[in-house]
């Protein structure tokens, strides 16, 4: 059986984990308490031999991944704000799929047309398709780094990155064999060699390459050619990335890695004890219904079920 990679994502005061068979969301209430939500993986991608075939698993991955990390965000944030005694909104729907819809093509928009449509103005006039392809590029990659510095000066995206950092530091831990306690996983780092923030960059270089060939002169074409390729480049990138996780000791690949692990600085932050808490207790039911055992975990405030 290939290699299965733990992850997940940070939320709204909290952090999804995601295994094998289980998703789990732990979100700090405003009562104090951490609230779970469990669901259990039903895509291709966790329950069929194909799903795991490569560039299949990426586009699958990446799909799912969108899918369970919205409804997470969204619920999360009907519990981070939610009164005691409140009963608790649904996270799934017609405004969940619209949140999901809005943000992904304010990401195609901003991310790939844009840069597309700039770059044909901003070229040289016989510039061919790898010059043009590179100015695209850098285009693109300037945005996304501006984008992310911007709203890393935002107070609640701030604490968001935070659990980001809590997410990061409880996974090297377990991926360290270390203990699940608060002692054990404060003192990993926040970077992590499967960061979206790296993956995300990992797609802005890659998309240089892979859009080259295809230069057209008529601009609607050539923003058709980026969006039909976008998986394309997804996929390659989502291979690239486990193939660089699973050597990252190496002296070549530390290289190639090390700009995604700097660019993490922007989107994690050293989290506090209660978010890391969040975090352990994020990660212990996904490891239990996988099977998995642990060396010590240690005895955190227990969580409460969300009501169903």
């Amino acid at each position: 059986m290939a290699k299965f990679y733990y992850g997940g994502q940070a939320v709204i005061e909290g952090v999804m984990m995601r295994g094998r068979k289980r998703m789990v969301v732990a979100v700090r209430a405003p009562n104090g308490q951490i609230v779970l939500h469990e669901e259990p993986l039903t895509a291709a991608i966790y329950t069929r031999k194909w799903g795991q075939w490569p560039f299949v698993r990426g586009l699958r991955m990446l799909w799912d991944a969108l899918g369970l990390g919205m409804r997470a965000l969204l619920w999360s944030a009907d519990v981070a704000v939610k009164e005691d005694g409140d009963d608790a909104v649904s996270f799934s729907g017609p405004v969940a799929w619209t949140t999901v819809a809005t943000a992904l093509l304010f990401a195609v928009g901003v991310f790939f047309l844009l840069p597309t449509a700039a770059a044909k103005w901003l070229s040289p006039g016989q510039a061919g398709g790898l010059l043009v392809s590179l100015v695209e590029g850098v285009i693109r990659l300037t945005l996304f780094l501006l984008y992310l510095w911007a709203i890393g000066f935002m107070p609640d995206l701030r604490r968001v990155f935070a659990y980001h950092g809590a997410e990061h530091k409880t996974i090297n831990a377990f991926e360290s064999a270390a203990e699940l306690t608060l002692a054990s996983v404060r003192r990993f780092t926040t970077a992590h060699t499967r960061c979206g923030t790296g993956f995300m960059l990992s797609v802005m270089i890659i998309a240089i390459f892979v859009f080259a060939p295809f230069h057209f002169d008529n601009v609607i074409v050539r923003l058709l050619s980026r969006l039909v390729l976008i998986p394309v480049v997804a996929g390659i990138a989502y291979e690239f990335m486990r193939f660089t996780a699973a050597r990252a000791a190496h002296p070549i690949v530390r290289v190639l890695i090390a700009p995604g692990l700097l660019l993490q600085r922007l989107t994690t932050r050293d989290p506090d004890d209660a978010m890391l808490e969040c975090a352990i207790a994020a990660l212990k039911p996904v490891l239990a219904a996988d099977g998995v055992e642990l060396a010590a975990i240690e005895a955190l405030p227990a969580p409460v079920a969300a009501p169903a």
